[in-house]
């Protein structure tokens, strides 16, 4: 019956529609969403120099980063959006706040300089290999993980150095950065070698198949 054909469609088409919300509204998701959200606010106390409350501020953003992860392996609430999603809100509260505490004098331009270029070169090559190839997941290397996770320490280091003044914070703050200048290097080193592997080992995703 032609109603009948019309109704199954209509199922069909809704059906497919929860399936495409389910993968936005997932917890892991909201909770990324919610770190981009929150950035603004923290890069508005750090340039009016609410010390406290950048800090709060970003420890909030750090810990939506620490639990969306945790949610996402715990509860099998991977997608392809948060494939994509979460890294590039990580690129941008990480950068963003680099150049922040550069403009303030916290951290030496040519360390942000570098965490730019990086995040450049990463996403450029992303763009590149989605346009041209079939490949399309791009899973973080452990390396990658130890960099961002010493981008953090470093900023979060940063930001309680402005809240209680301590000496011997600087010195962490130091060892710090030189620990952020290395790993950035290498971890995009490393990025574009692991990429260069895996289109060499599949000829076949460079042909679009």
């Amino acid at each position: 019956m032609p109603g009948n054909t019309i109704s199954d469609v209509d199922r069909a088409a809704q059906a497919a529609e929860r399936s495409q919300l389910s993968q936005v509204l997932t917890v892991p998701n909201q909770l990324t969403l919610l770190r981009m959200v929150v950035l603004p606010f923290v890069l508005i106390s750090m340039i009016y120099g609410q010390h406290t409350a950048s800090l709060w501020l970003f420890v909030a953003a750090a810990v939506t980063d620490v639990i969306d992860g945790i949610v996402a392996r715990r509860f099998n609430q991977k997608t392809r959006l948060g494939q994509y999603l979460d890294p590039i809100a990580d690129k941008l509260l990480l950068s963003s706040c680099f150049v922040a505490q550069s403009v303030n004098g916290a951290i030496p331009w040519w360390v942000t300089i570098l965490v730019l270029l990086r995040d450049v070169m990463i996403i450029a090559t992303v763009l590149v290999v989605v346009l041209t190839t079939s490949v399309r997941r791009f899973p973080p290397s452990l390396l990658g993980k130890a960099n961002t996770v010493v981008q953090f320490t470093t900023l979060l280091t940063v930001l309680l150095n402005h809240v209680i003044r301590a000496g011997w914070l600087q010195r962490v703050i130091t060892a710090l950065v030189a620990m952020t200048a290395v790993t950035t290097v290498f971890s995009a080193v490393h990025y574009a070698l692991e990429v260069s592997r895996r289109l060499y080992a599949h000829p076949s995703a460079s042909e679009g198949e």
